[in-house]
C-alpha cells in the first residue's frame, strides 16, 4: 500500500496540486482503495468458507456444526480477514501523517471488536438451542446464564471499544470503574438480583417454563411462558400475559402445582355447614325411611362387589343397634359420604379419602370432605366437584338433616 500512496501523490503533485492537498488525496484515495480490495477480499473468502463448510456439515451426525452453521458464526468469522488486512496495512501513510495510521489501525481494532463480540453472541445463542434439544433442559433452563454472558461480553467489548476510541489502556478505564461500583451495583441492580435468582431456581428445580405457578401477592394464576435474567413471562388462565421480576420467584411466596400434576390427583377440600339443629339420634322412622332410600341404585359403584357390600351393611344396620349404640343421623350420613367417595369413579382410591367434622361455630357445625379427583384439567375437576356437593345437597334431607344459612332480615 505505500507503492500505491506515493504513487497517486506523485500523481496528484505532477498535476500541480498543492502538497498538503497532494498528501491528504493521497492517503483518502489509498484508504478507498485498500478498503474496496478488502471488500473484495473479505466476499472471496466467505463464499468459499462458506461452501467448504456447507458440505462438512451436511456430511457430519452430530448436531454442534448444524447449530453454528444456521446461527452464521462461520459466516462472521470471515470478517476478521479485511479487518486484519486493513490494520496490518495502516502505515501507508508514513511519515507524512503521523496521527492517519494510528486512526486507521484504531478503526481496525474496532471492527475487530465487533467482529469478535457478534461471534461470541451468535455462538452462545448456539449453545442454547443445542441445550434445549437435551431432555433434561426443560428442567434447568440456561436463558439466563446466557444473557449474563450476553452482558458480560457487550460490556467488556463496549470497554475495549472505548479504549481504542480514547487511544488508552483498557485496564485504566477498569480501575475507574472500580470507583463507581456502588453506581453500577445499584443501576444493575435487577440483572444481577436476576442472576442470583436463576442459579437458586435452577440448581433448586423450583420453577421452569410450563410449570402451572400461583403468587398470591401479584394475583397470578397460569402457565411459565419464559423466564429470563430480568423477567419472568405467565399466562394466566384468562390468556393475559402478566410479567414480574425474576427475583420475585425466591423472595415472594409462589405455589408451583408441578407436584399434583405429577402425582396423577388434584385435591377437593370443601366443607359444608351442617344447621346443628337438626341432628338427632336416629329412631325407627328415620332407619325405615334409610332403609328403603339408601338402596345400590343410589350410590355410585365400582366393580362387580359394590351392590352386594352395601346391601349388606345396610341390612346389618337394624333400627334397634342403631339405637342402643347412641347412633345419629350425622354420624349415618357421615359413612355414607365415606362410602359414597370410596366408590365414586373419579375419585382416587390409593390417596387421601377424609370425611371429618371441623371446629362449630356460629353458622353450624361445618362437614368437610377432602379426597383426590382423577381429573386434573379445570373443565373436568370442576364437574366433578359440582357433581359431589350436588349429591351432597341433594342427600341431606333423606337424613333429616338441613344445610345452615343465615338468611337476611
Amino acid at each position: 500500500m505505500s507503492l500505491l500512496y506515493d504513487f497517486i501523490k506523485d500523481l496528484l503533485l505532477r498535476s500541480d496540486v498543492y502538497p498538503r492537498m497532494a498528501i491528504y488525496g493521497a492517503a483518502l484515495g489509498t484508504f478507498v482503495i485498500l478498503v474496496i480490495f478488502s471488500l473484495i477480499i473479505f466476499l472471496i473468502v466467505r463464499s468459499i468458507l462458506i461452501k467448504i463448510v456447507g458440505k462438512v456439515v451436511k456430511h457430519t451426525k452430530g448436531i454442534w456444526d448444524n447449530v453454528l452453521y444456521s446461527h452464521k458464526v462461520f459466516h462472521v468469522l470471515a470478517h476478521f480477514v479485511p479487518a486484519i488486512i486493513i490494520y496490518t496495512s495502516s502505515g501507508f501513510a508514513g511519515g507524512d501523517l503521523t496521527w492517519f495510521p494510528a486512526f486507521i489501525t484504531g478503526t481496525a481494532r474496532i471492527y475487530i471488536l465487533s467482529v469478535f463480540m457478534i461471534a461470541s453472541v451468535r455462538f452462545l445463542n448456539s449453545v442454547q438451542d443445542i441445550y434445549n434439544t437435551y431432555p433434561y433442559a426443560s428442567d434447568r433452563p440456561i436463558k439466563g446464564y446466557i444473557q449474563v454472558a450476553r452482558i458480560l461480553i457487550y460490556f467488556f467489548g463496549g470497554i475495549f471499544i472505548l479504549a481504542a476510541l480514547m487511544e488508552q489502556n483498557p485496564w485504566s478505564i477498569f480501575a475507574g470503574l472500580g470507583a463507581m461500583a456502588a453506581v453500577l451495583v445499584f443501576v444493575f441492580r435487577d440483572p444481577i438480583l436476576g442472576f442470583v435468582a436463576s442459579i437458586q431456581l435452577a440448581a433448586n428445580k423450583m420453577i421452569k417454563p410450563g410449570d402451572w405457578i400461583t403468587v398470591p401477592k401479584f394475583n397470578i394464576d397460569g402457565t411459565v411462558e419464559d423466564i429470563t435474567l430480568t423477567t419472568v413471562k405467565i399466562q394466566n388462565w384468562d390468556k393475559t400475559i402478566t410479567t414480574i421480576p425474576t427475583y420475585s420467584l425466591v423472595s415472594e411466596s409462589v405455589i408451583n402445582w408441578t407436584g399434583m400434576m405429577e402425582s396423577g390427583g388434584r385435591r377437593i377440600q370443601r366443607s359444608i355447614n351442617i344447621d346443628m339443629t337438626s341432628i338427632r339420634f336416629c329412631d325407627e322412622v328415620l332407619m325405615e325411611k334409610l332403609k328403603k332410600t339408601l338402596v345400590p341404585n343410589n350410590i355410585i359403584e365400582t366393580g362387580n362387589s359394590s351392590k352386594e357390600n352395601i346391601q349388606d351393611k345396610n341390612q346389618n344396620q337394624s333400627p334397634n343397634l342403631a339405637a342402643s349404640l347412641g347412633r345419629t343421623n350425622l354420624s349415618l350420613f357421615k359413612e355414607y359420604l365415606e362410602n359414597y367417595c370410596a366408590l365414586h369413579p373419579g375419585i382416587h382410591s390409593n390417596m387421601t379419602r377424609m370425611v371429618r367434622f371441623l371446629q362449630s361455630g356460629e353458622r353450624g357445625l361445618p362437614i368437610e370432605i377432602i379426597v383426590f379427583s382423577k381429573f386434573q384439567a379445570a373443565e373436568a375437576y370442576e364437574s366433578l366437584q359440582a357433581e359431589i356437593f350436588n349429591h351432597i345437597l341433594v342427600m341431606l334431607p333423606v337424613f333429616d338433616l338441613r344445610i345452615f344459612q343465615n338468611p337476611t332480615q
